[in-house]
């Protein structure tokens, strides 16, 4: 409101929405494929290199905390890749995860939305979690956050129940020739998956109930502005493909906005 200077209109907000560490970036990321998962996928979901911008941020508060982020893929491509036969289409990938506590206990009751979408293709996948959270952090400095919960899927082929879903995120911090490092791992394993989810949402075959998603990251932080990073991406039975092993390496540079 106009007369009301930024420190009384940030004094006159209530505590609890006032956030104890918040953060923000946008980055440019390079994906690469390994040879064999490009062999491997050539007839189920093919795989190709790609280039993505990100946005991401999350917040806590003293009841609760956010993590999301949203990847344009092939940014600069059509809709449907002509050159590349479809695998270089413009697409969308956006996840947002929560933890509410439960009083003063470290387990919190948690939930996610992942939404993928291949324009080319007409074709969209959203995975819902909803489960309970644990959050730790050691004494030197690690902090794990796993969790487990009930899976749904909608998709244009499949929608329903579609088993479970656990895993976690981790991260670790440290200094190494006078400089700034973090190391990151997010998991994810489904199981107890949907028959008809598993032959309808993947490409040649019946998918195994099993999925695992993942990657396992190393962060340089050479200045507060900006973040570089490689991360070891990893899935199976995952992102299209039945029943074979994906890995990728992905480089990264951010710029940190908070």
């Amino acid at each position: 409101m106009a007369g009301i200077t930024p420190a009384l209109a940030n004094d006159s907000q209530p505590q609890s929405l006032q956030p104890l560490w918040s953060f923000a970036n946008v980055s440019v990321n390079y994906l690469d494929w390994s040879n064999g998962t490009e062999r491997r996928t050539a007839s189920n979901a093919a795989k190709s290199d790609f280039t993505y911008v990100e946005i991401e941020g999350g917040a806590g508060f003293s009841w609760g905390e956010f993590y999301g982020f949203f990847d344009f893929e092939n940014p600069t491509n059509d809709q449907f890749d002509e050159s590349s036969g479809g695998k270089d289409n413009f697409r969308t990938a956006g996840k947002v995860t929560s933890h509410i506590y439960l009083g003063d206990s470290p387990l919190s009751l948690y939930a996610h939305v992942y939404d993928f979408r291949d324009y080319g293709y007409n074709s969209r996948e959203q995975d819902q979690i909803l489960g309970l959270g644990y959050r730790t952090t050691f004494a030197n400095g690690l902090w794990f956050k796993p969790f487990i919960g009930a899976a749904r899927v909608q998709s244009e082929s499949y929608t329903g129940m579609n088993g479970y879903m656990a895993g976690w995120v981790a991260g670790y911090d440290f200094a190494a020739l006078n400089q700034n490092f973090s190391v990151t791992n997010w998991h994810e394993q489904t199981f107890g998956r949907d028959d008809d989810y598993l032959e309808q949402n993947y490409v040649g075959d019946k998918a195994g109930s099993v999925g695992t998603n993942g990657a396992l990251s190393l962060w340089w932080h050479p200045t507060d502005l900006i973040t570089t990073g490689v991360q070891y991406r990893y899935s199976d039975n995952k992102l299209g493909t039945p029943n074979d092993y994906q890995n990728a390496m992905i480089y990264s540079v951010k710029l940190n906005l908070l």
